[in-house]
């Protein structure tokens, strides 16, 4: 969603192609892009059963109103050159993007029917990476694009996809200490140093973190309501996190494979700062990763005691 001087700057500083999914959109980019690039989004209702953070009700439109789109932006002396789409992040099938694309196609052929040749299909992102669930790799998701544009599109097509998540997601480690242990009613409670605001924002629709107590990984397990310290009752991560059953007041827990969209998301709410980044340095798997974090966590201990 892009405000009119948004637009109008990029314009000004070379960009010449935008993304749309109402007539409103293609009047303002007309208005102060003139005769720039535009490719309409479609929406992915239904496809999204398989992701785990949906994102087509705010955006996208349906094929029979991006037909329209496309048409009425020839009007407006915009250049239509294709669609995108996005069948939400972490999406654990593989043939939502073949589905995807195959309804695309009905927009490029009536599209034709205008004189209008179309050349880019952008397929987004929602490539995964493995919290908890296993997953589709990413050479698997890219066969089922390829042969979809082979059958549904043609030749000549120019194929936009963003790895998304996939590409930094086990690049993070989110650390965090237990600050209090309480049982409401039949329920167990730990309540740690960050929570939602402070960068664990998708907790609260369906991602689910591998989470691990520090020296503790062989104990037995129970069922914890896991919240973060602020005083906003959204600041429940989970309520049915699995942890050892001794976890209490002190212990360091981690939240694995929080590259992605956690920086990003985090606040000083409350006046709690979100957690510092620290970087590790060199290429490491995730195994060398992994052992790598009772060293980092011992080295920022000390040096928050100086």
């Amino acid at each position: 969603i892009k405000k009119l001087e948004d637009i109008k700057f990029a314009y000004d500083h070379g960009i010449r192609m935008f993304a749309v999914d109402s007539e409103m959109e293609l009047e303002k980019i007309a208005m102060v892009a003139p005769g720039s690039d535009i490719y309409v989004r479609i929406s992915t209702n239904g496809m999204e059963d398989d992701a785990d953070w949906p994102l087509t009700r705010k955006f996208g439109t349906s094929v029979s109103h991006a037909i329209e789109l496309v048409k009425y932006s020839k009007t407006l002396g915009l250049n239509p050159i294709g669609l995108s789409f996005h069948v939400g992040s972490q999406n654990y099938n593989p043939e939502n993007w073949r589905t995807a694309i195959r309804e695309a196609s009905v927009v490029f052929e009536e599209a034709k029917q205008f004189g209008i040749n179309m050349s880019m299909i952008n397929t987004g992102g929602g490539m995964p990476v493995r919290y908890v669930k296993d997953i589709p790799t990413v050479e698997q998701i890219a066969k089922v694009i390829n042969e979809a544009v082979e059958e549904y599109l043609g030749d000549n097509i120019t194929v936009i996809v963003e790895p998304g998540r996939s590409m930094v997601g086990n690049a993070g480690i989110m650390i965090t200490k237990v600050i209090l242990r309480s049982k409401k009613s039949e329920e167990n409670w730990l309540y740690l140093d960050a929570g939602v605001f402070h960068g664990l924002t998708e907790t609260i629709q369906n991602i689910r973190y591998r989470i691990t107590v520090d020296g503790k990984e062989d104990e037995e397990l129970d069922t914890f309501v896991l919240a973060g310290p602020t005083c906003d009752s959204v600041d429940v991560m989970y309520y049915d996190a699995q942890l050892p059953k001794s976890t209490t007041l002190g212990d360091i827990v981690y939240f694995h494979t929080a590259g992605a969209y956690t920086t990003e998301y985090g606040t000083n709410f409350n006046g709690i700062d979100s957690p510092k980044i620290v970087v590790v340095n060199g290429i490491l798997s995730d195994e060398e990763f992994e052992a790598k974090i009772p060293e980092i966590v011992e080295v920022e201990s000390e040096t928050s005691k100086e």
